[in-house]
């Protein structure tokens, strides 16, 4: 009876794991369809006739201006000098103020900011009136208000907003692209490419599995969906928004343009620009060395930092998203925010395809030692396995290759193992996603679970 009833437990996981797979796999396959039929598209009619522009033929914008640069700091004093000396030594002749929020309660941040800041007047600190932590949204509505200030001083506005990170690695060539694309677009997006992880194996590969993320998504995900015309979130690094378009999402309760009860206010911006018929865009360029034009920066290294990043990114876009940002738009925004959303339920998905291989093994195990006679499975469930198995080789492959191209044949093939931590990590941080949600349902204020940064020893690493 009791191997009976492991068996009937068994196949009712199966079945919901091999049907999730399926439904995420299919999904998958045809954002990699679309993104080679494009790439090949544009290889022949495009790039066969034009060379690819790089920042070394980037002509000026035609109506070049100011860019205003926000950097939310909470308990940041580890990063936050060295970020900003290697800012301002990117970007000597360039158009810019670096706005850095900080906290009351957090003296040592405001430390490391003011000596920089006493030296250079494009580095403008604004204090949050409350004490830390609120939220991210909320620092980055006081940097709002004391750009505004700062146009009232300087009698002129400025021509964009750039998010960026306390411990972001900052590009040579980025100030110039922003201020060239903004010309034409009032959201712009460059990729993010996480450091190498650092320390022990485990460390090295919680690091390293951003870095498989990120290869795909911002190396093939984000194209599509521009590609299909739908909305293109913000990253919250590396973005830049046109500053009357921002304005325009500006609440006179919060006054600014983010909303602080939100976990993901970068990426809801996005959705909202698009949503008033403004039209962003995901840009890859490389410069005059080859290298790609984009922010690095790294990522968490440990289970428990890993988890609670991404529990936040769970709750802001893949719970809390239904709700706050609705189903704007046409079949293509509806299926990437789709995509967006099915994050929880794809890390359910995950878990009871792990059960049921451990089910499996223990059933095994038991007819070791007690012959029985297991029935067959039923002819769906066998169909559904064998096409698992072909997308699971597929998107193994798609993976490595995407993972190679970014960092190489090495990293590419281990990406690989890599699935294993990252299915792990996606379990664990949709639990704690479900539990924070709960609580915010209940009237609990989500706040700023931010994770501990560190910055790289440039005169050292890449």
């Amino acid at each position: 009876m009791l191997t009976a009833g492991l068996m009937a437990l068994h196949r009712e996981i199966l079945l919901f794991a091999v049907v999730g797979l399926a439904i995420g796999g299919l999904d998958d396959l045809m954002v990699d369809a679309l993104f080679l039929f494009r790439r090949c598209w544009r290889n022949l009619t495009i790039y066969a006739r034009h060379p690819r522009m790089t920042t070394a033929t980037l002509p000026a914008s035609c109506s070049p201006g100011s860019i205003a640069i926000f950097i939310p700091a909470w308990r940041e004093a580890d990063v936050i000098g060295p970020m900003l000396r290697h800012a301002l030594a990117c970007w000597p002749q360039d158009d810019f103020r670096i706005f850095v929020g900080i906290y009351p309660n957090d003296p040592e941040t405001l430390n490391m900011v003011a000596p920089v800041a006493a030296g250079d007047p494009r580095i403008i600190i604004g204090v949050n009136p409350r004490p830390g932590p609120s939220t991210k949204a909320d620092c980055l509505n006081t940097l709002w208000r004391a750009m505004i200030d700062m146009e009232g001083r300087i009698g002129r506005p400025f021509k964009a907003v750039l998010l960026h990170d306390a411990e972001d690695v900052v590009h040579p060539d980025e100030i110039r692209l922003f201020d060239f694309m903004i010309d034409r677009f009032p959201l712009v997006q460059l990729p993010v490419l996480p450091l190498r992880g650092r320390g022990g194996w485990l460390a090295r590969a919680i690091g390293n599995h951003y870095g498989d993320e990120f290869a795909e998504n911002h190396g093939k995900a984000l194209t599509v969906r521009e590609a299909l015309g739908a909305s293109i979130p913000s990253a919250g690094v590396a973005c830049a928004f046109e500053r009357h378009m921002l304005g325009r999402l500006v609440d006179p309760i919060h006054e600014g343009p983010f909303d602080p009860s939100s976990l993901t206010e970068d990426y809801e911006a996005g959705l909202r620009i698009a949503h008033m018929g403004g039209r962003g865009v995901f840009v890859r360029m490389r410069d005059r060395t080859g290298a790609l034009v984009a922010t690095r920066e790294y990522f968490p290294d440990s289970i428990h930092a890993a988890v609670k990043q991404k529990a936040r990114w769970m709750v802001g876009i893949s719970l809390a998203g239904w709700d706050r940002m609705g189903w704007h738009g046409g079949p293509a925004e509806w299926w990437m925010r789709i995509r967006d959303r099915r994050a929880t339920l794809a890390a359910f998905v995950l878990f009871a395809a792990y059960l049921a291989l451990i089910l499996w093994a223990l059933i095994a195990a038991i007819g070791i030692v007690v012959p029985f006679l297991q029935p067959p499975l039923p002819p769906l469930i066998n169909g559904l396995l064998w096409c698992n198995l072909g997308l699971m080789l597929w998107r193994t492959i798609m993976r490595a290759l995407f993972v190679g191209r970014a960092y190489g044949w090495h990293h590419g093939l281990m990406a690989i193992p890599r699935t294993v931590i990252a299915n792990y990590i996606a379990i664990l941080a949709a639990r704690r996603a479900m539990a924070l949600y709960a609580r915010s349902l209940l009237g609990q204020p989500l706040t700023w679970d931010k994770t501990q940064h560190s910055f790289p020893d440039l005169k050292t690493e890449p």
